[in-house]
Parts: structure tokens; sequence; C-alpha cells
């Protein structure tokens, strides 16, 4: 099922996305804690506003150079392990969100990514055990600047400034995410398009891997990281990122001087 977080003018609700798209079955509480309920309420999914669909009340991890094509476009090689970032939950946005560029970032990039929300604390989970910590997957934008990369020599700031993570639009909870295609569009240019059979680190890698250092808690999120084709955002710009079975995330970029 696909589950959303939506407003019709009122406090956020969740729902699940019926099939066709076109209305949302409201339910009771956060799903991640309070499982599927429906409290028989029914919305048009165009008369409400899709909401990021989890907000980490932890931490968003990041995975680096974790598609082989997209190491070598920047110059690098593959790493021995996962490399490893975390994102503040302050970064995090919703589908049709704006993402505000600083006037002190002059190189931003898109990267389209799988993110996995986690359902459960999960701490040493054995790789063969990784299903019983997911709860779901959804489409991200790992927004990074590059010019704060180099200059900074780590990646907080780069990509975790305020806006800089849009998640959405979608909980997809029946997806495997071993094989699934990944395709990122910049102002209706494809230019990204992969498949996640192509990650260097599976799902069930990463998170044997981080969840040896970090306690993994319900509604954190991994994003996987970005297959090759990242590119340059401006004012104006617009980029959709979009996943079989998930469903588009698109945002508009603006910079605010």
């Amino acid at each position: 099922m696909r589950i959303v977080r939506f407003s019709a003018g009122e406090d956020p609700a969740y729902g699940v996305l019926e099939e066709d798209g076109n209305v949302i079955a409201e339910i009771v509480g956060d799903p991640i804690y309070q499982g599927v309920q429906f409290t028989g309420r029914r919305v048009a999914s165009d008369a409400v506003r899709l909401l990021a669909p989890v907000i980490p009340r932890s931490k968003v991890i990041g995975i680096g150079r974790n598609y082989a094509d997209h190491a070598k476009e920047f110059g690098n090689e593959v790493p021995a392990q996962p490399m490893a970032f975390l994102i503040p939950n302050t970064a995090v946005v919703g589908p049709d969100d704006p993402v505000v560029l600083p006037a002190f970032a002059t190189e931003v990039d898109f990267e389209g990514e799988l993110a996995v929300v986690i359902g459960r604390i999960a701490k040493d989970v054995p790789r063969e055990r990784w299903r019983e910590v997911v709860f779901g997957y959804t489409c991200a934008n790992d927004v990074s600047a590059r010019d704060l990369q180099r200059g900074d020599g780590q990646w907080a700031r780069a990509k975790g400034m305020d806006t800089f993570c849009p998640l959405g639009p979608a909980i997809q909870t029946d997806l495997d995410p071993s094989g699934v295609r990944l395709v990122t569009r910049r102002d209706g240019q494809v230019m990204q398009d992969a498949s996640t059979a192509d990650l260097v680190f599976g799902v069930p890698a990463l998170i044997e891997f981080l969840s040896a250092a970090f306690t993994l808690l319900p509604g954190d999120v991994i994003l996987t990281g970005t297959p090759a084709g990242v590119g340059r955002v401006e004012h104006g710009s617009r980029v959709e990122v979009e996943i079989d079975g998930i469903g588009v995330l698109a945002n508009p970029f603006v910079r605010r001087d």
C-alpha cells in the first residue's frame, strides 16, 4: 500500500492512497506506531496538500558513492564499505515544497534516490533479517551544495541545510528494493535513469552496517545513494524523482538572496 501524509487545511493526517491515485482513505494516527486503522473518511487527492510522508524523529542517514557510475563521474573510487553521513530532520520537506538555495551556496546539484523508512527499533540487525525493521520506501532528493562540500571538508552543511531533503510523495510498504527503476528529470529532461540493482551496497547490507553503528529508530530514513547523471539546479529549476511503485516527487528550486 502507498501511505501518504496530507493536509486539507487542518492538522496533518495519514491515509492510504487508493490504487487509482485519486482518493485517500484516512487512517488513525501514525501508521508506523499504530498500524493501519481506517477512520472511514475518504478525500479526493487533488483536494488536499501532500506533505512529506515521514518526518524523522531521530535522523536521516545518507550514503555516498553507492553507485559505481556516480563515483566515476566525480573521479572517485567506490568505497570498500558504505560511506555514511547524517542529515538533520529540519532538512526534510515534502512534494511541491520549494527547495531554497541560500546565497552562500552557488553550486547546488540534485540527486535522485530511493529512501528506506525504518519501522521499528533496530540494533545489530543481521542482513538476513533486514525486512523485519523496514516499514517502507519513498523517493528522495539528496540536494547537495558542491562548493560547500569542497570548502567545508565534510558534508553536514552541504547536504543538511533547511529544505535540502525532499521526501515523498508516498511510502510504499510493498516493494522489492533490489531492482526498481529510478528516473530523475530536471525541467522535463531525463537526467538519471537507473536501477537499484546497481547499488554497490543494497538495502540488506546497509541496514546491517548502519545498525551496527547507530540504533535505528521508527521513522528514521536511509538515503541509499544516487546514480550517475546528477546536475546543477538554479532558481526556477524543477526536479522530479520517479520510482516505480512509489510515484513522483517534484520540487521547485528558488533562490532567496
